[in-house]
């Protein structure tokens, strides 16, 4: 590891052979970012959730971190360039799905950019702060998968819903984004690649982190085989399905494995697993993946472990050592998913949770099932690994204050 971490104190800066992965707070949605062992950047998300509306200013939802003075965006980009000084250009920003809370939503705060070509918002608004050189997404160019937001058939049932409304605005205010930033500053755009190991390369000293791998696992209905870079299809083709059974932005939502060394780490975004009454199987799409991925040392919960999520075969599957929660919401974890993420009769052993906040609803709800599972409930989760992948700590940061010093350390874990 680098210098010794000390609660009270700021994090250690990042040191060569070193893997950060930073999941930040803001309290309106996930958003992660990460520096590859070569210092290579990549942000995962940046959500942003309407900052109007009413939920977010419900009981049922965290409060803004570290406060409501600035947008998420903005204190996104604050936590990168604390822990990133003088950085100007990420390397990869990568966008798991088209919700609110991963992407951004546009309302009636949100500013113009001063180039006066789109809205501040989100992933938007933390890509006009810091450049992007290259930014991969579910579904670019067409963004028609499995509709385009302009199909008569989606206009007609919802072209008047508030919320239809939104997302298309927000949809367009993305694009703009990204037709700008192609003309005036050559950022990349690419369609998330199911299957590929190349795509996420280590940008800087490639040949020197041999065993470093981001596999790509799952997205826009597939899922990678195991074998190469073959992915299967494992949603009925879109013109069998009428428009209510259409799969949501969740479950074509993209996936991502991370490998250094020993050490091994999995991030499906909102997968789901477990599908309501009366719903397809199809819509588990947690047991192909669980299929290709395997045991991990770390896991960020799917959907936030909303009560969908991690059926017994994912979790007996991955059997993490180390659970990561990005929430947000009062239903986030289900009381099942918890009981299945700390069952001794699906795998055996210890396994420590942390979230970046948990709302006291849930806790009143729950109970002491809760603070015997989690290792942390509030703050930003840093999962620092060692060079070559052999062990691992998890470090909490306070989100409350913009100084973001250390709450505690966990670990050293050893990897798998």
């Amino acid at each position: 590891m680098s210098d010794t971490i000390e609660v009270g104190k700021p994090l250690p800066s990042w040191t060569e052979g070193t893997l950060d992965l930073h999941h930040i707070n803001t309290g309106l949605g996930d958003s992660a970012f990460y520096i590859l062992p070569d210092g290579t950047t990549m942000l995962v998300d940046a959500g942003e959730m309407d900052r109007t509306g009413e939920r977010v200013h419900s009981a049922r939802n965290a409060p803004p971190r570290p406060n409501n003075s600035r947008p998420p965006y903005e204190w996104v980009a604050d936590y990168i360039a604390q822990m990133c000084p003088g950085l100007t250009q990420i390397d990869y920003a990568y966008l798991t799905h088209f919700h609110s809370d991963h992407m951004g939503c546009l309302s009636e705060v949100s500013e113009e950019a001063e180039n006066g070509a789109y809205k501040l918002v989100g992933l938007v608004g933390v890509g006009d702060r810091i450049l992007f050189d290259r930014l991969i997404d579910r579904n670019y160019p067409t963004y028609d998968y499995p509709l385009s937001l302009d199909d008569p058939k989606l206009m007609n049932a919802y072209g008047k819903s508030p919320e239809f409304q939104k997302t298309y605005a927000t949809m367009k205010n993305y694009r703009a984004f990204i037709a700008y930033h192609q003309t005036q500053h050559n950022m990349k755009v690419e369609k998330f690649q199911v299957g590929a190991n190349d795509q996420f390369k280590l940008r800087k000293k490639k040949d020197t982190y041999p065993t470093f791998e981001i596999r790509n696992i799952c997205g826009n209905g597939e899922v990678w085989t195991g074998v190469d870079s073959v992915a299967k299809g494992h949603i009925p083709p879109i013109k069998e399905l009428a428009l209510g059974e259409l799969p949501d932005e969740n479950v074509v939502s993209c996936g991502i494995r991370l490998r250094y060394g020993r050490f091994t780490f999995f991030n499906g975004a909102d997968i789901p697993g477990v599908p309501g009454i009366g719903e397809p199987a199809w819509k588990d799409i947690e047991t192909p993946v669980a299929q290709v991925v395997g045991p991990v040392d770390v896991h960020v919960l799917n959907h936030h472990g909303y009560r969908d999520t991690h059926n017994a075969y994912f979790v007996q599957t991955l059997r993490p050592r180390v659970y990561i929660q990005q929430n947000w919401s009062s239903d986030q974890p289900g009381h099942d998913v918890l009981s299945r993420l700390t069952s001794q009769h699906l795998y055996p052993g210890p396994r420590d949770l942390f979230c970046t906040y948990m709302n006291e609803a849930n806790r009143i709800v729950i109970g002491p099932a809760l603070d015997r599972a989690y290792q942390s409930m509030y703050g930003h989760i840093v999962v620092r690994v060692a060079s070559g992948g052999h062990s691992y700590q998890v470090i909490v940061l306070d989100d409350t204050t913009t100084d973001r010093l250390v709450k505690s350390v966990h670990g050293p874990y050893q990897s798998k």
